[in-house]
């Protein structure tokens, strides 16, 4: 019990914080905004190295190649562990 409570607070938390700050997407930011903001800041004259082949069209897009590929991870992930410790299972 001591640690489904300890879970659920440890999830709601960075979410009331956030709510305390302000709601919206900005909110969630990532470092690569922030770190583009900065290098606007410190050095204006800065023109980026390469560019992206292609960029998404919206920033749902984007969240989702993003969730698709930690999901393809995580899958990847997962069967490997999983035959492993089925290779053990077959072998005890």
């Amino acid at each position: 019990m001591l640690l489904a409570l300890m879970t659920a607070v440890l999830i709601s938390l960075p979410l009331w914080r956030a709510g305390l700050h302000g709601t919206g997407a900005e909110t969630f930011a990532g470092t690569d905004g922030q770190a583009q903001e900065l290098i606007a800041q410190t050095h204006p004259n800065y023109r980026p190295w390469i560019r992206p082949l292609w960029e998404p069209p919206g920033s749902e897009v984007e969240t989702l190649l993003f969730s698709l590929q930690a999901a393809t991870g995580a899958g990847v992930i997962g069967y490997y562990l999983g035959f492993v410790r089925g290779r053990v299972s077959a072998k005890r």
